[in-house]
């Protein structure tokens, strides 16, 4: 997974707040379990991120790229607990996606082939839910109308919560 999750710097890099952002090359903090945790620097500033790609991936698609569920850090912007969704396709326009996570739902916001939460306490609220639960289902629709249903494994979700927020509490 790790040759893959270089390449999600990119997106990060305009997840972040600046698509200006320069980023650099993301450092493995460790493997947990479905979940693995990096540190990157984005014009000189640190930021955390934990990863997972899911365990099924389902819908009548022909090409999709790689989808990733992600929890970001930003010490030097002062947001944590950021949830992001990368699909591996544009979802629809005006859409939203859901996050099920052991049977609570989070309505997601989309724009491209991202999804968020739709604040800063939603966020928080996912990051939770995704540290103690077991499983996290994403829900959504691409731009072509076709549902997806990804499934992810929530196991070793809080040990690489704990590193990313370890590295980055500054």
């Amino acid at each position: 997974m790790f040759r893959s999750l270089t390449m999600v710097v990119a997106s990060l890099a305009v997840i972040g707040f600046s698509s200006q952002a320069h980023a650099g090359e993301p450092r493995l903090l460790g493997d947990y379990g479905a979940w693995e945790a990096y540190v990157f620097f984005e014009n000189g500033q640190k930021v955390c991120y934990m990863a997972s790609q899911p365990t099924k991936a389902e819908g009548d698609y022909t090409k999709r790229g790689e989808p990733f569920a992600l929890i970001t850090h930003r010490p030097a912007d002062d947001t944590r607990d950021v949830f992001s969704y990368i699909t591996g396709y544009n979802y629809k326009t005006g859409s939203e996606a859901k996050a099920i996570i052991d049977g609570k739902e989070f309505v997601l916001y989309t724009q491209d082939e991202t999804a968020w939460g739709p604040d800063p306490e939603t966020d928080t609220k996912l990051a939770d839910a995704i540290k103690n639960g077991s499983k996290l289902v994403i829900k959504g629709i691409s731009s072509r109308g076709t549902h997806t249903t990804d499934t992810y494994s929530l196991s070793g979700s809080s040990k690489a919560y704990k590193k990313i927020s370890q590295e980055c509490d500054d």
